[in-house]
């Protein structure tokens, strides 16, 4: 199931304030190597061991509800499409509850937009900075979207973090990241297949330390705020 096309002007006014159609009926279906080709998909330097998130060079502005209204097209097929990878948390992680009000724009990714989720062992996360380390258990996941200026609506890796046993890797802090392509590709995991290609994640959470290697959802996107 893809969803990428560089799309009408019409449809770039709609996420700029000017009208009001729903984003659904502008998703087109593109083939395997178009969809590759999508900023969604990209990252910085060889796919073998990406150095940081590609950067996305012209991002849409949108509002909180202009986003939110992009993710609720895009939440299932983005569901769907990472539950092909065959990983567990993949295919539960929009059961889990989300601390994030609306999509936000994440710089440290890429300036795409983010969601962030939060299994039952890490409930805590929902408390920022004073959630204290993570038990053992514990998941954060983070899916990802594209808008562009230019129309390009296109989907984005999800990215895990989960909190394993005590001398799991020292210097993750214990914590394992994972990353699922778009296209429903499980890309790599810490110590694990692919290790290599997550190695920039944790050199991004390493900055972290203090707070258990975790970055927090920013406060005008948490609920109620």
């Amino acid at each position: 199931m893809a969803f990428h096309r560089p799309l009408a002007a019409a449809f770039v006014a709609v996420f700029l304030g000017l009208l009001a159609v729903p984003a659904a009926a502008q998703l087109g279906v593109a083939s395997g190597d178009e969809l590759a080709e999508t900023q969604g998909q990209r990252f910085s330097g060889p796919p073998e061991q990406p150095r940081r998130h590609y950067r996305v060079q012209n991002p849409a502005g949108l509002s909180a509800s202009q986003a939110e209204a992009v993710y609720d097209d895009l939440r299932g097929a983005l569901a769907e499409r990472y539950a092909q990878s065959g990983d567990g948390n993949a295919r539960s992680y929009q059961t889990w509850t989300r601390h994030s009000a609306a999509p936000y724009r994440s710089m440290t990714h890429g300036r795409r937009f983010v969601n962030n989720y939060a299994n039952d062992a890490a409930r805590d996360y929902g408390d920022g900075d004073l959630a204290g380390p993570l038990p053992p258990g514990a998941v954060i996941a983070k899916d990802s979207f594209v808008v562009t200026t230019d129309g390009e609506i296109s989907p984005g890796p999800l990215f895990v973090m989960q909190k394993m046993a005590p001398g799991f890797n020292y210097v993750t802090g214990d914590w394992r990241y994972s990353m699922i392509t778009a296209d429903g590709e499980f890309a790599g995991e810490t110590l694990g297949a692919g290790a290599e290609r997550v190695e920039f994640c944790i050199a991004c959470h390493l900055a972290r330390e203090s707070d258990d290697f975790l970055f927090f959802v920013p406060p005008g996107f948490r609920p109620g705020s």
